[in-house]
């Protein structure tokens, strides 16, 4: 079976280059094109299982692009890319009936993400389960929030109802809902994600409700909105809390009622669909400043699961990022490779502001970028090296780079004396002090003979007069 087949339309090279290789990255063959003529008369031979294009391009534009295919092949979701986000675009792109809109510069990981969201509401018969799916890239670990959480998800799944799942930025909130999904009695059903924050709030009451052609300038045609899309499955609502109010009201009504209409519609609609939402932020303070209703939170907050952040399940980093670099490296085709234990306490010892997301980019870089078949401490980010703990492996040889390239800064020679010099005296003071004093029980912890101790003690110390 082969790879999901994806066109890149841009008459932006890098771009182009970039975009494929993320792609071909997460599992997807990745094609690219300078213009529309291209692609038209590439239809001719092949078909794509889904196509991004720029807007403004040389020749025919982005949008026409679009149309042009759209009317040929309906299900073929097209995600469209432009630096040129103002409302008349945006709008244009959607109406026409494009997947999703990515506002340049966009994040690599938001367009394989988008990627993986129209095969997963567009499947292709002869699309191969992605190396980096959801459906192998689930929620690990060990730890016991995870544990917890793992338990939470198995009895909030079968229940069928609705669930918030609250949690810091790149947690991995929409695993948590795809899970949740998976392992329903919707499960054979479709799973439509929306991010709320992503969308133009002009834009985002057609995007979940659907609109009749006519309902407003440019709706040529009946588009189906999310809830029609998600029908007897689920509906993930990601970032809730940047739901406008008026939107807000229009979704409790369906949460309530269980029905709605398209924009400029008449015909009643049942939603027979379940709704989980996410969010980062805070919706009870939002609620207590009158930013978000009570009563949506109520309604959505039937059940809620927190995804604890990175640094709170220490570890599971050696897992991920195992597990990370692991599959790095298979998407990559290159030789295996694996972390050092010195390396791995670094990791384990940082605080992962970006969460599960940045530690899975960091494995992504250092698939390529690390040389050899072991990824040591001196292939982490300064950054990284900078929080490591001040004791341990992992510390002391993060202490211990840094001190070196400080000395060399300052053009110092011989530094293997040096440094000797200054372990051995580390080792023999830290030894003493543990055994009172007592220089052969010392010598045995460090495991070296007695007279052999007393000799470098002295050495020590004249080097230190």
């Amino acid at each position: 079976m082969t790879a999901p087949l994806a066109w890149i339309v841009d008459d932006d090279r890098a771009v182009r280059l970039v975009l494929a290789a993320a792609l071909r990255e997460a599992g997807f063959d990745a094609r690219e094109f300078g213009d529309a003529e291209a692609v038209f008369a590439a239809f001719d031979e092949a078909s794509p299982d889904l196509l991004f294009t720029d807007v403004r391009m040389t020749g025919a534009s982005g949008l026409k692009l679009l149309e042009r295919i759209l009317a040929q092949w309906p299900r073929l979701p097209v995600i469209v890319m432009s630096a040129f986000t103002d409302v008349a675009t945006t709008a244009s792109a959607y109406r026409l009936g494009a997947f999703d809109y990515l506002p340049k510069p966009f994040d690599l990981d938001q367009a394989v993400a988008s990627a993986r969201r129209a095969l997963a509401q567009h499947p292709v018969a002869s699309t191969a389960p992605l190396v980096a799916d959801y459906a192998e890239h689930e929620l690990i670990g060990r730890s016991a929030a995870m544990r917890e959480l793992f338990r939470a998800i198995g009895r909030v799944a079968a229940s069928g109802l609705g669930a918030l799942v609250t949690g810091e930025t790149g947690t991995g909130k929409e695993l948590v809902a795809r899970a949740l999904h998976r392992e329903s009695a919707r499960a054979a059903q479709p799973f439509v994600a929306l991010n709320t924050a992503a969308i133009p709030s002009e834009l985002l009451e057609s995007e979940l409700f659907g609109h009749e052609a006519g309902a407003f300038t440019g709706a040529t045609r009946r588009h189906a909105g999310r809830f029609e899309q998600a029908e007897r499955g689920t509906l993930f609502l990601d970032e809730i809390g940047d739901m406008p109010l008026a939107l807000q009201t229009r979704l409790l009504r369906v949460l309530a009622a269980g029905e709605f209409y398209r924009v400029g519609g008449r015909e009643l609609i049942r939603a027979d669909v379940r709704v989980l939402a996410a969010t980062h932020q805070d919706l009870d303070a939002k609620v207590a400043r009158g930013e978000f209703r009570a009563d949506l939170l109520h309604r959505l907050d039937v059940v809620r699961l927190e995804v604890p952040p990175l640094r709170a399940r220490a570890d599971d980093v050696p897992l991920l990022a195992e597990h990370f670099l692991a599959r790095a490296v298979a998407l990559a085709g290159g030789e295996p490779k694996h972390f050092t234990p010195a390396a791995l306490g670094a990791l384990r010892a940082y605080a992962w502001p970006g969460n599960v997301r940045q530690l899975e980019n960091l494995c992504r870089r250092l698939a390529v970028l690390a040389p050899g078949r072991e990824v040591g401490v001196g292939d982490l980010p300064p950054a990284i090296l900078d929080q490591a703990p001040a004791t341990g492996p992992a510390g002391w040889e993060a202490a211990l780079r840094h001190w070196v390239e400080a000395r060399l800064a300052e053009g110092a020679t011989d530094l293997r004396r040096e440094a000797n010099a200054v372990l051995e005296r580390v080792l023999i003071d830290a030894a003493l002090a543990a055994h009172g004093g007592h220089r052969q029980n010392a010598a045995r912890a460090l495991g070296v003979g007695r007279n052999t101790m007393t000799r470098k003690l002295g050495s020590s110390r004249r080097r230190s007069r």
